[in-house]
């Protein structure tokens, strides 16, 4: 569940510590290129824009999801899921240092993208990979991934750790570490039995 259903719930709750120094990033961005001061309510619009576009990445990753389990398969699917993360990841780590917020917006969307595709064909590759007497505690295992993604996200974003001004951009590309483990790790992974029965007809392979 690292790269699916943990991702999910790590991006929920990441947000929530960084909300104030994004906003003043924010302001002195919109200063340094227009010469004037934001109103409080272009910033707010433009926070809503940070935490809602992730909803709208999520609902494109879960359309998506179907298409891409059967045509590529659960795992190669799971596998695709950590492009966007990375890509959100590099894109908001590196947004302060290029001066625009609206990396952070476009991270987000990226990182919900994921976050739909990673929950979605994480649930399905776990149950359909799972024994049968093990098939029900395997799809639970996604939301217990949910809820450890969200206390690691609430976590890091302590003052102890990286919720301060200066660590916000690492924080918000902490994503990438999940991410990087899926990537090496998930390889060595069998396919899911019902993709290759069904989908691709290889019935020796799924034995």
């Amino acid at each position: 569940g690292i790269g699916g259903a943990f991702q999910y719930g790590l991006q929920i709750s990441i947000i929530n510590s960084p909300a104030e120094y994004i906003k003043n990033f924010t302001r002195e961005t919109w200063l340094k290129r227009y010469g004037s001061s934001p109103s409080e309510d272009m910033i707010t619009l433009m926070w809503s824009f940070v935490v809602s576009i992730y909803c709208f990445g999520g609902l494109l990753g879960s359309l998506s999801a179907g298409y891409f389990s059967v045509r590529f398969g659960r795992k190669k699917a799971m596998l695709f899921a950590n492009i966007p993360a990375l890509l959100s990841a590099v894109l908001m780590g590196f947004s302060q240092l290029c001066g625009s917020f609206e990396m952070i917006i476009a991270g987000r969307l990226f990182s919900g993208v994921c976050g739909g595709l990673g929950v979605n064909i994480n649930i399905m590759y776990a149950g359909e990979c799972a024994p049968r007497k093990l098939r029900g505690l395997a799809a639970i295992t996604a939301s217990t991934a949910i809820a450890v993604g969200k206390f690691v996200g609430f976590a890091l974003g302590l003052r102890e750790f990286l919720g301060v001004d200066a660590l916000w951009p690492i924080l918000m590309a902490a994503n990438a570490i999940p991410a990087l483990i899926q990537l090496l790790t998930l390889p060595f992974f069998p396919d899911s039995p019902r993709y290759l029965l069904i989908d691709r007809k290889d019935k020796e392979e799924c034995i």
